[in-house]
């Protein structure tokens, strides 16, 4: 019997090179969150350096998991890589500030064990996550992403003498334009790893840019990793839990598209039981992150366009990467290595990636049917509302901290609304009416 893509097990060497080209597109989205969470709350460089080793750990661990999968537990068994998700920074942030670290990882442990008691209910809902629904989400999660990807680009300080620089800009339109090159021209393997090779020109032309920079490559030593509780025995503050349970949910939701959306790409789409494992995984992620003072994890978008545009489907290469990652993880001079890739090398080849993410969206929608229904609304409302914290982030300032956590999300606000618009149009027993927008 023929194996399914999925399951196929490819050559060493390309399993190698493929997997590292996963673990190249998400270290800089995954290692973002500890260093943005870090700063906020003023650690030194050493237990910054802590929390990235134990966000690389985690998020290898979880991607194992997820590919590999453990027995009819764990793991979706499809090619997704795990992540640290954005999602929490906020809400970590004001937790450690009121009641401070401790509560923060007791948090953690708390909503972890309340995604592994979710995970099968919230998997029966994917009945109600048709293309109309996930097509829309992806599509914002896509777009979404690409506010990060130009910061990547362009830089994160918009007052800074360096943003924008054109050599910047430069590089990483040289990476996309060989990215580009090398999708049109080159076949079989090479094609594969086409963005890999992208970001590795790149890295050899930043060098006499003076942008990349090896300091960190030396004071990293071969082994570091926090011990558990490193910041102390954990504290379960009410509110502390019910925030950090509100992330696991926006969690879920966001996996749960992207899962689909890997399911699709590669033609095995997951079950209810499938995506229970997948989503438990993520609750797993979040108890491992309370003890290891590390961060819960998400399936990361910018890999699902990834698959999407090389088609390798083999969650064996994925495996690879959780692998690498857990070797970063536990050997900080090679996270070092990695690190020192500009940003903007990076952000050349990752805005294609996001982008591909919302393509994947539109791709859905179009096998949805627009006439004689409001389909057409539902989608205008859940992206026009939906967008509105990706372009005023600020927008729900004023609100309690639960809900700038929901709010502050597109992704969350999209499905919600996608997610309840369709029930309250497609599934409650009203008679479609013509849909203004496309009888006209």
């Amino acid at each position: 019997m023929t194996k399914h893509p999925v399951d196929e097990v490819l050559p060493a060497g390309r399993l190698a090179l493929l997997g590292l080209q996963h673990m190249s597109i998400m270290y800089a989205g995954s290692v973002a969150v500890p260093l943005i969470v870090g700063s906020a709350l003023k650690l030194d460089p050493a237990t910054i350096g802590l929390l990235v080793n134990a966000d690389l750990l985690v998020a290898g661990i979880a991607t194992l998991i997820q590919a590999v999968g453990i027995g009819k537990l764990l793991g979706i068994r499809l090619p997704v890589v795990a992540g640290a998700t954005f999602t929490v920074v906020n809400p970590m942030i004001l937790i450690a500030s009121q009641y401070g670290l401790p509560a923060v990882y007791g948090a953690m442990l708390a909503s972890g064990v309340f995604g592994l008691l979710i995970a099968k209910p919230f998997a029966k809902l994917i009945r109600f996550f048709p293309p109309l629904v996930t097509g829309t989400l992806l599509l914002v999660i896509g777009v979404s992403l690409l506010g990060p990807g130009a910061a990547m680009i362009a830089g994160h300080d918009t007052t800074s003498p360096d943003y924008a620089a054109p050599s910047h800009l430069g590089l990483a339109f040289g990476v996309l334009a060989l990215l580009v090159l090398f999708t049109r021209v080159l076949r079989g393997f090479a094609g594969q790893i086409g963005p890999l090779l992208a970001l590795a020109i790149g890295l050899v032309a930043a060098i006499p840019m003076g942008l990349v920079h090896w300091d960190g490559l030396g004071a990293a030593g071969w082994f570091g990793l926090a011990s558990p509780f490193h910041f102390g025995a954990p504290t379960f503050p009410i509110a502390a839990v019910l925030s950090m349970c509100v992330v696991m949910l926006v969690t879920f939701t966001e996996s749960t598209a992207d899962m689909i959306a890997v399911g699709e790409i590669t033609g095995r789409r997951p079950t209810d039981a499938d995506l229970a494992r997948g989503l438990a995984t993520d609750g797993v992620s979040a108890v491992l992150g309370g003890v290891m003072n590390s961060f819960p994890d998400t399936a990361f978008a910018q890999n699902v366009g990834l698959v999407r545009m090389t088609g390798v489907r083999s969650r064996w290469v994925v495996a690879v990467t959780g692998g690498i990652l857990v070797l970063m993880g536990l050997v900080p001079k090679i996270g070092a290595f990695i690190a020192a890739i500009p940003e903007p090398v990076i952000g050349g080849v990752a805005v294609v990636m996001f982008a591909m993410v919302a393509a994947v969206g539109v791709q859905n929608l179009k096998t949805v049917e627009f006439s004689g229904n409001h389909n057409t609304f539902v989608v205008a409302v859940a992206l026009g509302v939906g967008l509105l914290p990706a372009f005023a982030p600020d927008i729900f300032k004023h609100f309690p901290a639960w809900l700038q956590t929901i709010g502050g999300s597109p992704i969350t606000v999209t499905a919600v609304l996608a997610f309840v618009l369709n029930l309250l149009f497609n599934h409650l027993g009203r008679r479609p009416e013509p849909d203004l927008l496309t009888s006209r």
